[in-house]
């Protein structure tokens, strides 16, 4: 790792600490289904965690091919620690076990730590990058994150590599829009816990009827002027847009990302635009003050359970989806532990039961008829089981350099005024 991508995990421009404070107060970070808190881009950090991660140090180099495996003591000590997002896991309805977890214990024998330490990606990673640092046990064995900071652990070498042979169900059942990020090909260090995918939403009494399908809709159709919405989050209202004037967010050059600034400046100079959200988007829409916008799968579902003028469309063009995903840390002492665990949340019949508590996009395939068993409405939900067709649309942003990161965020807060 070069030393400006090490500093721009800390060292923060304006516009990326606003892109913070975004996230955190009312964006990705927080979608507020169960509560969970959600970080994108940079990361979102509590007002304390800035100013106490600004300080820290990482090596100026990376580990080549990844952290070595640990001393693993998997086959004397039936254990393991799993940390992970608030309420992202399913739990009884006397809420006293979770009951997939206590399956798997019953099945293996091995007892599982869970604990919901997570809030946000750069708070959780200050609690353990000294440890890992340092070259030591974080205390955890498993842990989810989101993409952008899976991707920087793995290469900074501080997530082991997944000894395949233990994930049958995992490599069988991975669905195919998740199968090969550009941070992991191939998933060796990594698999998804869960998918959240931005759509087009809209609010067809507000509409008078007419389906909105597509950016180019948002941004030129004249009946929806003054009624729009796009998301203050720069990855999902930027992806966006570079798919609909046809570039691959998984692959686009600076010149392409000023396309994409210019076209939505247009919307904004013209006035089609109403205003850039977090997830406040949804009163609105609900109200039908913004007819149409971007928006996230988990607040449409929401939305949809209150008001059944709430639509939902996916453009032809595609959509963006971004993951959290389960890592096994550097130096963590229960690898095969936490890899079986792993494995096993790729089981049909185990990913249905925690798709239907937490009902965001589940990344196993095959897994629709088993969630039917449970309730059939969320088996037809094609915001938590895409289908074929749906998942064929989905597209991720690419990894940024922290070069990018900042020149983009600082042209993106010029577009939205932030």
């Amino acid at each position: 790792m070069d030393r400006n991508e090490s500093e721009g995990l800390y060292d923060l421009s304006r516009a990326q600490v606003a892109a913070i404070q975004r996230t955190l107060t009312n964006g990705r970070g927080a979608l507020t289904r169960r509560s969970v808190l959600r970080a994108s881009g940079v990361g979102a950090l509590s007002v304390g965690g800035l100013a106490a991660l600004t300080g820290c140090g990482i090596p100026p180099a990376k580990r080549e091919g990844g952290a070595q495996s640990s001393d693993d003591r998997s086959d004397q000590e039936k254990t393991l620690s799993f940390s992970n997002w608030t309420e992202y896991m399913d739990i009884s309805e006397d809420e006293k076990s979770r009951p997939t977890l206590t399956e798997f214990t019953k099945r293996t024998g091995i007892k599982v730590k869970y604990t919901e330490d997570i809030n946000d990606n750069v708070e959780f990673f200050g609690k353990i990058q000294p440890q890992l640092a340092a070259g030591q046990d974080t205390g955890r064995d498993l842990i989810s994150v989101t993409d952008w900071l899976a991707g920087r652990m793995i290469r900074l070498g501080w997530a082991q590599k997944l000894d395949a042979s233990l994930l049958p169900n995992a490599f069988a059942n991975l669905s195919p829009q998740f199968r090969s990020p550009d941070w992991d090909p191939g998933r060796a260090y990594s698999y998804p816990w869960t998918g959240i995918s931005t759509v087009i939403a809209y609010n067809s009494k507000a509409t008078g009827g007419k389906k909105v399908d597509s950016v180019t809709q948002l941004l030129d159709d004249p009946s929806l002027k003054g009624r729009v919405g796009f998301l203050t989050e720069m990855r999902d209202t930027v992806g966006m847009t570079l798919l609909d004037i046809g570039k691959d967010p998984g692959d686009f050059t600076d010149a392409d990302y000023d396309a994409a600034i210019g076209r939505l400046q247009k919307g904004v100079d013209k006035k089609q635009i109403r205003r850039f959200t977090g997830n406040d988007y949804t009163s609105d829409l609900d109200k039908g003050d913004l007819a149409a916008c971007l928006a996230w799968a988990g607040d449409v579902i929401q939305l949809q359970a209150g008001n059944p003028d709430i639509k939902y469309a996916i453009p032809a063009a595609g959509y963006i989806t971004s993951s959290d995903n389960l890592l096994v840390p550097a130096q963590a002492r229960h690898q095969k532990n936490a890899t079986r665990l792993i494995d096993y949340y790729y089981e049909p019949p185990v990913a249905a039961r925690l798709a239907a508590y937490i009902n965001y996009v589940c990344p196993v395939e095959g897994v629709l008829p088993e969630l039917a068993k449970i309730d059939p409405a969320l088996a037809n939900n094609t915001l938590i089981i895409p289908d074929k067709a749906m998942a064929a649309k989905s597209n991720s942003f690419r990894s940024l350099t922290a070069k990018e990161e900042k020149a983009y965020e600082e042209k993106f807060a010029k577009l939205i005024g932030a």
